[in-house]
């Protein structure tokens, strides 16, 4: 019987967490799966990461807390917090470039001609000539 070596969490990478933790949220695996397929031992240690690194509310009892509407959520820890606008940047900056690339189509491929509206006394929802 082959013995194998113990591990703690310290052997794993930040990196190797999140991948992992995303893994399990987007659905790819169950935490059990992802514990047998990259070889994490201890029961809890995926339960663990995803509690710490994750975005679905894996606190413990998360599945009866989920039910109840009066519990205040907590608030979010600086790190969860500038994780999460990443995120939000990183969402918002791919978007961007693909409005700026739709709008060099429309210009080079169609000549149509976009131009940002004004806002404020000039913009149609304020016109009084509808």
């Amino acid at each position: 019987m082959e013995s194998e070596i113990k591990r703690t969490q310290r052997d794993y990478t930040l990196a190797f967490k999140l991948a992992v933790v995303e893994q399990v949220e987007k659905g790819e695996l169950t935490y059990r799966q992802a514990q047998s397929k990259y070889g994490i031992q201890g029961r809890s240690t995926v339960l663990v990461w995803l509690r710490k690194h994750g975005r679905l509310g894996w606190s413990v009892g998360a599945s009866s807390a989920a039910m109840r509407i009066d519990k205040e959520p907590q608030p979010l820890t600086p790190e969860q917090r500038i994780k999460e606008l990443e995120v939000q940047l990183k969402d918002s900056q791919q978007k961007a470039q693909l409005f700026e690339a739709v709008i060099d189509v429309l210009r080079k491929d169609y000549g149509v001609r976009v131009v940002k509206k004004p806002l404020g006394k000039f913009s149609r929802k304020n016109s009084s000539k509808d």
